[in-house]
C-alpha cells in the first residue's frame, strides 16, 4: 500500500507541474540544439556508451553555450549516466539563461521518476468524465487486421470503459496498413463491443508513443479534458506514462492487460530505462531528435 501511495503521489506531482506550467508549448518554440551532433550522443546512450555520449554532449553545449535546449538535454542525460556532478553543473548554467527551461527540464527527470515507479495494473480506476481513457496503437497486420496484443490492449479499454460509463475515449495511433490507421481499427472494435461512437475520438496521425502523448494531449485540450487514464500493454506502461506526464498530460491511472504482468511488476535497472530517457527527451523538445 505504501508503494502505491508513493506512486500515485509522483504521478500527480509529475503531471500537475507540467499541466500548471505548460512548459511544453514554450519549450517547443525554442532554438533547435545541433541535431547531428546530439543524434550521435543518443546512438552512444542507446548502445550503452556512456561516457562517449556524455563527450558529444559536452562538445554541443561547447558550441553552444546559452543555448537552453542543449543543457536542458545535457543535464537530463547526464541524471541517466549518473553524472551528477555535470547535471547540477547543466541545471545551474540552465537556470541562469532560461528559469522555465530549467524547471521544464527538472519536470522532466520527475516525470521519468514517476514512469518509472508505475507498476502494471490490470484493475479499472474510478473516475469521471473529465478523464478520458488514452489506449495506445500497436502496428496492424499487412491485412489491416489486429494483432492480438493490440486486442489485450483494447479488452483493457472496454473494461476500462464499462467501469468509467462517462469518460471518453481516444484511440491514438497512425501507421495504416491496408489503408486502415491504428485508431480506426481500434475504434471499430470498440464500436463494435458496445461502445457508443460519440465517446471514442480518434487520433491517426502519430507513429510512435512519442506522438501518441503529444496529438493525444492536443485533442484533451482542445476538449477541455484534463486529466486521463493511459491504457497499454505491461511492458509499454512506463515509457507511454513517462510521455504523457511530459507532455502535459495529468495521469491519473494506468492501466494494462493482464497478459505477462508479473514479469513487469520489477521496475527497469537504469540500463533499461534508456527508452524512457529518449523518449522523454524527445517529448520535451520534439525538434531534438
Amino acid at each position: 500500500m505504501k508503494i502505491a501511495r508513493r506512486v500515485t503521489y509522483l504521478l500527480a506531482a509529475a503531471s500537475a507541474f507540467f499541466v500548471t506550467t505548460g512548459s511544453l508549448s514554450g519549450v517547443a518554440a525554442a532554438d533547435t540544439p545541433p541535431t547531428p551532433l546530439y543524434r550521435s550522443a543518443q546512438a552512444a546512450f542507446v548502445s550503452g556508451h556512456n561516457a562517449a555520449g556524455m563527450r558529444d554532449l559536452e562538445r554541443m553545449v561547447a558550441a553552444a553555450p546559452a543555448n537552453p535546449q542543449t543543457l536542458a538535454l545535457q543535464a537530463i542525460w547526464a541524471d541517466y549516466a549518473g553524472d551528477l556532478i555535470t547535471r547540477e553543473t547543466a541545471f545551474n548554467r540552465l537556470n541562469a539563461v532560461d528559469p522555465g527551461m530549467a524547471a521544464g527540464a527538472r519536470g522532466v527527470l520527475g516525470a521519468i521518476g514517476a514512469g518509472v515507479g508505475t507498476l502494471p495494473n490490470p484493475l479499472p480506476s474510478l473516475i469521471g468524465p473529465q478523464t478520458a481513457l488514452v489506449v495506445l496503437g500497436y502496428g496492424l497486420l499487412p491485412n489491416g487486421a489486429m494483432r492480438p496484443e493490440l486486442v489485450n490492449r483494447l479488452q483493457a479499454a472496454w473494461l476500462q470503459a464499462v467501469a468509467a460509463p462517462n469518460s471518453p475515449i481516444v484511440v491514438t495511433g497512425g501507421a495504416p496498413q491496408n489503408g486502415v490507421p491504428e485508431a480506426a481499427a481500434m475504434a471499430g472494435w470498440l464500436i463494435g463491443h458496445g461502445i457508443p461512437a460519440s465517446r471514442v475520438l480518434v487520433e491517426d496521425r502519430s507513429g510512435s508513443t512519442v506522438q501518441n502523448a503529444l496529438f493525444s494531449t492536443r485533442i484533451m485540450r482542445d476538449r477541455g479534458i484534463g486529466s486521463a487514464v493511459v491504457i497499454t500493454s505491461p511492458n509499454h506502461i512506463r515509457r507511454a506514462v513517462t510521455d504523457f506526464i511530459v507532455a502535459g498530460t495529468r495521469v491519473v491511472g494506468a492501466m494494462t492487460s493482464p497478459n505477462e504482468i508479473i514479469s513487469q511488476l520489477v521496475p527497469p535497472s537504469k540500463t533499461a530505462q534508456r527508452g524512457i530517457y529518449l523518449d522523454a527527451t524527445h517529448t520535451f523538445l520534439p525538434n531534438s531528435g
